[in-house]
């Protein structure tokens, strides 16, 4: 039996500086216990602690210490203030009245001294150390398209995100793809001191469109050209990244690095770590022109006001147009631009430590980039092949990737301490609706749970799908946990029409969920199947909000609300289409549907909760019923209540397939307390439907009373 609705109305990284200055502080305190140079003797009565000598001696001697550590505290102060002084210019944007630098290992303007500088290590004096401001923003500029790179992001960002002490601001140059899933990604992941903003990709082809590119990033692959026209003309300095990078460290670092660059220096680059560029790869392999090995785009930092200055945009447009007539494509897409630029004008670059993008592509020499896990800053997987890339350590690269990927993203909303945030007015309003619920309330995890903004990540794989022209297209809605993921290639089977799936996950679980899909034919053969991640947050199975999730996205005229655990009949989906119906679906009356042949209009009743076909703007699930019970029921009712008309309709049906009680059965069928909370939400639900419709509503408190 199936059933048809219509109504009739209608978002090391402690400071190397700062480590300096206790240990002065402790010289001059160690210091403080000679004599001239020489050590203070001590009388054989001071081995005495009890002796009125010993007391009366000691007691001068902690007054005298006092005073030399208040004169050392102001000593160091004063030496506080003159290494700053010597770090270079304070940055333009302060936050707070407090500063906190960064150790930045030394960069180095050429490869010779590079190379030095990697034999010699990471150590350096603390007092040439540049300084990052405790509350400074730090800019990230990312291109980003479609579904597989935004998945790619969200890992970065973690690493991000994970090491980070600053606040962040991040540039995403994105396809509409990419923006929908970050833009409601970032939204509900509501990360405390992250500011992020989109800029449109699709506009900025016709920029680039004209340069032939064989690379697989395709044409957003040489959108980092043109960052300088892209971003605020207010913005002075970016750290631009690749998708493909896990930071091992605080971008800070990264950051301080601008205070390094000399004269003419506009970007910060890492030279390429395979012979590309030396053109012997092969028999007749034609590199693009480069300064050696040439540098690697994967990680760059840019000064935009002074490439501005420069005419950036004329300078690389020229080279291009140069080099195209005899290269006639790119091969490695803006980074071959980037190094025809650099070859012509090598003063623009300054030359970062080869630890700043270390570099597993396949022949890469990026091993001679550490000798430990500490000298680790920056992985890039610049390889086709990425994880399964050859290389002698990169299991550990690897493991590492993988401690990103499935790291629980809520515990990276942390807050920034004496760092302001901007106002957010979800985040204020939430907090004023959270302290509104009396927490001794019995109840008060229920009600909770309402409120909870769980962090969703949509269209987690690739999915395309154009609804058909007719105004008849169905998708298939439903919801599941990872104990019904067994369910889904039966259901691809049975339904062939689009289907929008919310998935309640943790991380771990999707990218198990993520290696489950990769290797079934079933599913990789269906991309008109959309997955939307909903994290796991607190102790209840958010049932009604996945379902509203779910709704959300479809993308055709009418949508088949079911649940995972029911097989539709094989055809449903084309007999759904074909049955153009102005009316909806109620209590069944089976003796009459296994007869009928013709669609037939049955009342509401209470308890009420059939599968439906409904247009996509119905009213969403009522968020108060979580886990077992009423979830439905309430759905059905608020259908009802707008004048939805149930209509039954024959031939159709589904199947219910035989599952393990879910977690939250059992804890409604053990736990009182849980059977109490669920008939008080009951009750309040029937008194705002009272509130909403007034006298029509008072038959359902009338059936619940007599049921």
């Amino acid at each position: 039996m199936l059933g048809v609705c219509r109504g009739r109305r209608k978002f090391l990284a402690a400071s190397l500086t700062l480590l300096c200055i206790p240990a002065i502080t402790w010289l001059y305190l160690f210091a403080g216990s000679f004599e001239d140079g020489k050590p203070v003797s001590l009388s054989p009565l001071e081995a005495q602690p009890h002796s009125p000598r010993y007391t009366a001696s000691s007691q001068r001697e902690r007054e005298s210490l006092e005073v030399r550590v208040r004169e050392v505290e102001e000593e160091n102060r004063a030496l506080r203030r003159q290494l700053s002084l010597a770090q270079g210019r304070s940055p333009s944007h302060r936050r707070g009245n407090h500063s906190k630098t960064y150790s930045m290992e030394e960069g180095t303007g050429d490869s010779e001294n590079l190379r030095a500088g990697i034999v010699a290590g990471n150590s350096s004096e603390c007092g040439q150390q540049p300084v990052v401001e405790k509350c400074e923003t730090i800019h990230v500029a990312i291109v980003c398209a479609g579904y597989n790179a935004s998945r790619d992001v969200v890992t970065l960002v973690k690493s991000v995100l994970f090491h980070r002490r600053n606040p962040l601001h991040f540039h995403l140059i994105a396809d509409s793809i990419a923006e929908q899933i970050l833009a409601t990604l970032f939204q509900t992941w509501m990360v405390p001191a992250v500011r992020v903003d989109f800029y449109n990709a699709d506009e900025l082809k016709s920029e680039v469109s004209w340069i032939p590119n064989k690379h697989y990033s395709g044409i957003y692959g040489l959108m980092k050209l043109v960052l300088t026209k892209t971003l605020p003309a207010n913005l002075e300095r970016v750290i631009v990244l690749d998708t493909d990078i896990t930071f091992a460290t605080d971008i800070a670092e990264l950051w301080a690095v601008f205070h390094k660059f000399k004269g003419q220096q506009v970007l910060g680059l890492v030279e390429n770590q395979s012979d590309w560029y030396l053109g012997n790869l092969w028999k007749n392999h034609r590199p693009w022109p480069a300064l050696g090995r040439g540098y690697n785009t994967g990680v760059i930092l840019l000064l935009l006001d002074k490439l501005r200055k420069m005419k950036w945009e004329q300078m690389w447009r020229l080279t291009a147009e140069r080099e195209l007539m005899g290269m006639l494509s790119t091969s490695l897409a803006d980074q071959d631009i980037f190094n025809a630029v650099i070859k012509q004008n090598p003063f623009l670059v300054y030359q970062l430590p080869c630890f700043w993008n270390v570099q597993l592509s396949d022949h890469t020499r990026s091993e001679q980039c550490y000798r430990d896990v500490s000298d680790l800053k920056v992985i890039h997987w610049n390889s086709p092949k990425k994880l399964r890339v050859k290389n002698k350590h990169v299991e550990f690269f690897r493991n590492l990737y993988l401690t990103f990927l499935e790291y629980d993203g809520n515990l990276l909303r942390r807050e920034l301490f004496g760092c302001p945030s901007e106002t957010d007015v979800n985040s204020e309003n939430l907090q004023k609706q959270l302290s509104e619920l009396d927490e001794d309330d019995l109840c008060y995890e229920f009600r909770r749970e309402r409120f909870t903004v769980h962090r969703t990540h949509l269209y987690f794989l690739h999915y395309e799908y154009e609804p058909a022209s007719d105004n008849t297209d169905v998708t298939l809605v439903a919801q599941l946990s990872m104990d019904r993921l067994q369910m889904l290639e039966a259901i691809c089977k049975h339904w062939e029409g689009p289907v929008s799936l919310a998935l309640y996950l943790s991380d771990a679980e999707a990218q198990q969920f993520l290696r489950y899909a990769q290797g079934s034919e079933v599913l990789m053969g269906r991309h008109n199947v959309a997955y939307h991640i909903v994290y796991k947050e607190g102790q209840f199975y958010p049932v009604n909000l996945l379902r509203n999730v779910a709704m959300k996205h479809v993308g055709t005229p009418y949508m088949f609300l079911s649940d995972i655990d029911f097989l539709p009949m094989y055809g449903l989906y084309e007999y759904l289409r074909y049955h153009v119906w102005t009316k909806g679906h109620a209590p069944t009356n089976f003796a009459k549907w296994r007869t009928a042949t013709t669609p037939y209009r049955v009342e509401w009743e209470a308890d009420f909760e059939p599968y439906v076909v409904v247009r996509r703007d119905c009213p969403e699930y009522d968020r108060r019923f979580v886990g077992f019970g009423w979830n439905k029921v309430a759905h059905i009712m608020e259908l009802d209540a707008q004048e939805y008309e149930f209509i039954v309709l024959p031939n159709a049906y589904m199947i219910h397939m035989p599952h393990a009680p879910s977690f939250d059965i059992t804890k409604f069928r053990s736990n009182k307390q849980y059977r109490i909370c669920l008939k008080t939400l009951k009750e309040e639900f029937q008194q705002d439907m009272s509130r909403r419709y007034g006298f029509a509503a008072l038959k359902y408190l009338t059936a619940e009373n007599n049921s």
